[in-house]
């Protein structure tokens, strides 16, 4: 008998250790489930070794902003987490045209932006009304997209960037600076500026100086404006100086008093960031931001300088997918075609 209340104890203590062997499995295959798919279980050192980028990917030039994401991933060792933000109702369009083409090895998540932070904030009688779409204020709300990052680089979806995107990361911004950008003052030789008829590079280009709210601002006229299609941005910076208030208050000022010039050289999205930023922010290596490629499609650049250029910007009405159009070639070279066969280029030769 005790021999046998012995076997039955060792017995009893296997099933024991087997089961507790079960359940350790279970549970730890849960968590590395879990660990995959949420979005903040990265360590400290994988979020260090990252690049954030943001991009926007509009439903009617998502081509653009995969473009851009082919040149940043072919150009650079650099391990890049792209953010793609988009509308609800393009987000598995996004997620389609990366995961079915070249771009499925690329790092990324898709974030959804929601328009409803607008509300009120936005005239509707722009001169440009596609300068309305919602994703053109995302760079306002880098914070409520990114939660884990110090340092963001933000990009507009018209650009290719020719240059290792570490460069641009690693633009110093200087102390208490939330945000670097290109001034527009850093332009092209000056044989190509005067043909860029009626580009604005002051501030008396994007605000009413008419205007006793922008009067009292104390900022000369001629003070050299910023491009804010290329940013380097420090996120703790930017929620200590609470930008994103600041930019949401003078998008309600400019709906109460029309603040805005009626000229506007660039997009809304630039007038309320050169007052909040003003005086403010750091600069980008002009190499780093050539631009103006939109603009007039009879003005084109030398070939050594574009070659020389790390980051390319079509910002201005012609866009490099669409006829008339500049130095599209260099743009066409990184289109990504769309699986869904949605997007298609406007040219001539296509």
């Amino acid at each position: 008998m005790a021999l046998l209340r012995k076997i039955n104890q060792v017995l009893l203590f296997l099933l024991i250790v087997t089961i507790c062997g079960i359940l350790y499995k279970k549970v730890h295959r849960g968590t590395a489930l879990r660990n995959e798919t949420d979005d903040d279980s990265e360590t400290p050192e994988d979020m260090e070794d990252e690049i954030p980028v943001v991009i926007c990917a509009a439903a009617g030039r998502m081509g653009a902003a995969m473009a851009a994401i082919n040149s940043i991933y072919s150009n650079t060792d650099a391990n890049i987490l792209f953010y793609v933000v988009g509308l609800r109702n393009t987000l598995s369009r996004i997620r389609k045209w990366i995961e079915h083409s070249k771009l499925r090895e690329i790092n990324f998540k898709i974030v959804e932006f929601n328009p409803m932070v607008l509300k009120g904030k936005i005239r509707p009688d722009s001169a440009r009304p596609e300068l309305l779409q919602p994703l053109n204020f995302v760079r306002f709300y880098l914070p409520l997209l990114i939660h884990q990052h110090e340092k963001v680089i933000y990009l507009d979806d018209d650009v290719i960037v020719q240059g290792d995107i570490q460069e641009l990361y690693d633009t110093t911004l200087a102390l208490g600076h939330a945000a670097a950008f290109s001034d527009d003052c850093d332009l092209p030789s000056s044989q190509d500026i005067h043909r860029l008829v009626g580009l604005q590079n002051t501030y008396m280009g994007y605000l009413d100086y008419r205007k006793k709210t922008i009067k009292d601002l104390g900022i000369s006229p001629s003070t050299c404006s910023f491009n804010p299609g290329v940013i380097v941005a420090n996120m703790t910076e930017w929620k200590h100086q609470r930008i994103t208030k600041q930019l949401e208050k003078w998008m309600q000022k400019n709906v109460e008093e029309n603040l805005y010039s009626s000229s506007l050289g660039g997009g809304v999205a630039t007038s309320p960031m050169l007052i909040v930023f003003h005086g403010k922010y750091s600069t980008i290596n002009p190499l780093w931001h050539i631009r103006h490629l939109g603009w007039n499609p009879d003005t084109r650049y030398s070939e050594h300088f574009l070659q020389e250029a790390k980051l390319l910007h079509w910002n201005g009405r012609h866009k490099p997918w669409d006829f008339p159009s500049v130095h599209n070639d260099l743009w066409e070279s990184w289109f990504v075609p769309d699986p869904a066969g949605i997007f298609k280029l406007h040219h001539p030769n296509s």
